[in-house]
């Protein structure tokens, strides 16, 4: 039988701060297809600089990282970002919706960014409204928008070009209880049913809790906290 590819493959990071200070060394980590992995550690720990080292914002200093099949480590900053906009997509904590754009125009901004079919985009941001519970609401504006559907729109914003690899820092952190169930529920059915690999960092309990995998990160890398 064929051994399954990782969407994700890290290889001995290593990572250190000015002071010096090590953050994390030797960390290793494969994530699949429609897997949900989360991170948890204290705070300092390096878990934020995990995710830009994943995404190519930042480097270490030792180690690899490879998305769906290309190594980060040879790659140009042009052929960086290129590969941010094709097979990554972001959930961030603030949400990060621009106030001046429809919802659905929020929602394609990735799909605007590698291809000029306007029509194919707008399908596919409604569509993805429609998933996350928000659709026929893609003409409205951020104002109109509890917590939670801004999370939902930030959710279909980071789903809509079916990336390899999903990247979410503290997905929950500004929601109350009820809401934070509910948008959790929502991202784990969502990553899975794209076949998205998802890596989510998170002081939470509750988001840990829809995850495939816990994973503690230290100086020494990560410790499995709870397998699949």
């Amino acid at each position: 039988m064929a051994q399954t590819v990782p969407r994700l493959l890290v290889r001995a990071l290593g990572k250190s701060v000015p002071g010096p200070r090590r953050l994390f060394q030797h960390l290793d980590l494969a994530v699949a297809s429609g897997e949900l992995v989360a991170i948890v550690g204290e705070s300092g720990v390096g878990k934020s600089t995990l995710l830009n080292i994943l995404a190519g914002l930042d480097a270490a200093e030792a180690g690899s990282v490879t998305i769906a099949g290309t190594d980060l480590g040879p790659l140009n900053e042009a052929a960086r970002t290129k590969l941010r906009r094709e097979q990554i997509g972001f959930v961030f904590q603030a949400f990060h919706i621009l106030p001046y754009l429809t919802l659905r125009q929020n929602v394609a901004l990735p799909l605007a960014l590698v291809s000029p079919d306007a029509r194919a985009a707008e399908r596919r941001a409604n569509a993805m409204l429609d998933a996350v519970g928000l659709g026929g609401r893609g003409d409205g504006y951020a104002r109109d928008l509890s917590g939670g559907e801004l999370q939902r729109v930030a959710i279909a914003r980071a789903l809509v070009h079916r990336p390899a690899l999903i990247l979410a820092d503290e997905p929950t952190g500004n929601l109350d209880p009820e809401t934070a169930a509910r948008v959790l529920t929502l991202f784990a059915e969502a990553v899975r049913h794209h076949d998205a690999a998802c890596v989510m960092v998170t002081h939470s309990a509750q988001s840990a809790m829809i995850a495939d995998r816990v994973l503690q990160l230290n100086a020494d890398g990560l410790v499995e906290l709870r397998g699949g």
